[in-house]
């Protein structure tokens, strides 16, 4: 046996003079890790490497992800400032609006707010029928009425002389309690003595007018303010406009008298709305 050659084994890392658990752990680790490698660098060794075919079909490349121009991955949009200006103001609008409720001082324009308020006073809503009559309790007034159109001059036409006595709707406009400004005109007075609305200018906001309707329901108003015009500078947008609500506009003459066509220079106008119906 002295004649043949022994093979050397391969060398193996030794483990620590001091073997602990640890180390043992550790030094298994490396041993193994150690076999590994010298496994692989040996099948590298042998193997030999592929040359591409010509003939081959290309490989397509692997698609790259899309970046930003900037380089940078793209954010979440932010809201930006007129979002926020946007929504501050509609919190400060909630806020003054809670105020206003809550101590009934008013902070915003009526026009600001328009369609956000509610309106002062539920009201209930008519259909179309025709005014017959018409009674204020305040004045004492009791009266049948009929219907008036436009006069030749294109302005409403007032009762004949002969009706004094009477109101006129005119009929060109809605029914009273139905949206928008019901307008009832009368005389004031005739060379025969008082008419119909002598004493309309003493109505005051709070006052009552009821109206019969041809349908059998009478619409009661609530007077809001009674205002006196020049005829030259009448406040139409008020008068014919409001589609707001039902709504009601008794018209006579007032002020000093001037004669000729024009008679009294002014009309006297009560602004009344729709609270409730029987």
């Amino acid at each position: 046996m002295i004649g043949h050659r022994v093979p050397v084994p391969e060398p193996r890392p030794v483990p620590p003079r001091t073997v602990t658990r640890r180390r043992y752990r550790l030094w298994r680790t490396a041993t193994a890790v150690a076999g590994r490698l010298g496994r692989v660098t040996a099948q590298m060794g042998s193997a030999s490497i592929a040359t591409p075919d010509p003939s081959a079909a290309p490989v397509p490349p692997r698609p790259r992800r899309a970046w930003p121009a900037s380089g940078r991955r793209s954010l979440r949009a932010s809201p930006g400032l007129p979002v926020l200006v946007i929504g501050s103001l509609m919190l400060l609008i909630i806020t003054m609006l809670g105020v206003e409720r809550l101590t009934g001082t008013n902070l915003l324009p009526d026009r600001f707010i328009a369609g956000l308020a509610p309106p002062p006073k539920k009201f209930p809503l008519l259909p179309a029928s025709q005014p017959v009559g018409i009674e204020i309790n305040k004045i004492d007034l009791a009266a049948p009425v009929h219907n008036v159109g436009v006069a030749a001059d294109g302005s409403i036409a007032a009762p004949t002389a002969e009706r004094a006595q009477e109101a006129g709707w005119y009929d060109q406009g809605p029914t009273p309690g139905q949206y928008g400004p019901a307008v009832i005109v009368g005389h004031v007075d005739t060379s025969t003595g008082p008419a119909v609305f002598q004493d309309l200018r003493q109505l005051r906001a709070g006052d009552r007018v009821e109206v019969a309707r041809t349908d059998g329901t009478v619409a009661i108003f609530e007077v809001d303010r009674v205002g006196r015009y020049d005829k030259e500078a009448l406040p139409a947008d008020e008068v014919f406009g409001d589609f707001s609500r039902p709504q009601l506009r008794l018209i006579t003459c007032g002020g000093r008298w001037v004669g000729g066509e024009t008679g009294y220079a002014d009309n006297v106008i009560v602004f009344a709305s729709l609270v409730e119906a029987r």
